[in-house]
């Protein structure tokens, strides 16, 4: 531990950088290490934090392709039950692939609130806790009444397992797996059944809630707290060009309060 400073974790950072580790992994991996250094300091280990100077690395997320209301339409019946399911749950709550492959009817905890507190982890292959959470957090997302109906629809034709409505279709025991939708959504891209912009992924229903949810004027707070960031300068950076009227709108309503 003494051999730490921010030189060393300078050299870690460019050693990421120099290999190549993606943008979003390098700003993981320095906030896991800087938090480490922290509580280390804290405990009188170091005299001074050697994450301070340290040159943390640029994080900047590329600008969201977002579905229109018709091509979020059409997605829907593109494919089979469970890709529109897939669509409604990640465009209208804002789920994670993984989060909707572990969609529960026992998570709705009202009629217009849906509890997300699993997913598939892609690495694992099994249930686990929630990006950025530990096992027993969840987060609780607006449920609108088409995507409960959604919900509903697909158990009564399909039933649940334990409450789940999706399971592995090779083999009933396992969870669903979300590789399976995103397999489907190439397949349908390759016989142009989809008509979607160029760079549009099934990410992108994501992005469709967030846009859903600031084009209507809900606090970005909010947005961000719905969508499970980690922080809210990500959920910033991705959408801020959704709202270009804010400052605006700011300045117009200021302005009636200094005239009053």
């Amino acid at each position: 531990m003494n051999s730490f400073d921010h030189k060393v974790v300078d050299e870690f950072v460019r050693k990421m950088e120099e290999t190549g580790v993606g943008s979003a992994t390098q700003s993981n991996a320095f906030d896991k290490l800087a938090t480490i250094l922290l509580d280390a300091h804290n405990l009188g280990i170091f005299e001074h934090n050697p994450v301070r100077g340290a040159r943390a690395p640029h994080y900047t997320p590329s600008r969201a392709v977002i579905p229109t209301p018709d091509q979020l339409a059409a997605l829907r019946v593109s494919g089979d039950d469970t890709f529109r399911l897939f669509v409604d749950l990640m465009s209208g709550c804002g789920m994670r692939n993984g989060e909707a492959a572990a969609v529960n009817v026992n998570n709705i905890v009202a009629a217009d609130v849906y509890r997300i507190n699993e997913q598939v982890n892609q690495t694992t292959k099994k249930y686990g806790p929630l990006k950025h959470r530990r096992h027993e957090e969840y987060r609780d997302v607006p449920l609108p009444a088409r995507i409960r109906a959604t919900i509903e629809w697909y158990a009564d034709k399909h039933g649940t397992a334990d409450g789940y409505l999706l399971r592995h279709p090779k083999e009933s025991a396992r969870p669903f797996q979300p590789y399976l939708v995103q397999n489907q959504w190439q397949r349908l891209k390759r016989t142009q059944s989809l008509d979607v912009y160029e760079g549009m992924t099934i990410y992108s229903l994501r992005h469709f809630f967030a846009s859903n949810c600031l084009s209507h004027g809900i606090p970005i707070t909010d947005v961000a707290e719905w969508m499970g960031h980690k922080s809210i300068d990500i959920t910033f950076k991705i959408y801020r060009h959704l709202m270009p009227a804010a400052l605006g709108q700011a300045a117009r309503v200021l302005d009636l309060g200094l005239a009053a």
